[in-house]
């Protein structure tokens, strides 16, 4: 036997198996986050849509926390049964998003839809659910609808573009 077929032992494990007990360690953490993170607003407009399904709309009001310019009858033409919104009878919510630049506000898609119970299979309910956006302030809990979206602010063709030889030598 030389020196170069010395019985060597095997590599430990060990480092193996902490690298990968902590990319899971990671991978839960990041789940959980994710999953957790805007819980609270979505607590906040789950609570709104419940009180609105009831019919208990001064209580919706209150949660709403308006501004003092809109009065409860603006809010009951907006989410009153004969309202822009509503009638609302029953609501899922679907998602919750933080815009890019924003550190204050949670979107929270939500469908509502005015029909008890919530429509899964029925294609002629199903199409009468609308799908929109509650904006929630994460300091006050505050509600808004928010902005329109973007692709309603910007203009879906671009005017014709002139010939570059136009725009060099005017006619």
């Amino acid at each position: 036997m030389t020196l170069l077929e010395a019985n060597q032992p095997p590599p430990s494990k060990t480092p193996r198996y902490v690298f990968l007990g902590v990319v899971v360690l990671l991978a839960i953490v990041l789940f959980v986050w994710r999953t957790v993170r805007y819980k609270a607003e979505e607590k906040t407009v789950d609570t709104f849509f419940t009180a609105l399904a009831a019919g208990n709309m001064q209580q919706a009001y209150q949660l709403w926390k308006a501004m003092p310019s809109y009065s409860f009858q603006d809010f009951q033409q907006d989410w009153g049964p004969n309202g822009y919104y509503g009638p609302v009878k029953s609501f899922e919510v679907e998602s919750a998003t933080a815009p890019r630049k924003s550190d204050t506000d949670v979107a929270v898609t939500v469908l509502i839809s005015p029909y008890q119970p919530f429509p899964k299979n029925d294609p002629v309910q199903r199409n009468k659910t609308k799908e929109i956006t509650i904006w929630v302030n994460r300091k006050t809990q505050s509600l808004s609808t928010g902005p329109p979206p973007m692709s309603l602010l910007i203009r879906a063709t671009p005017p014709p573009a002139l010939p570059w030889s136009a725009l060099r030598f005017p006619a």
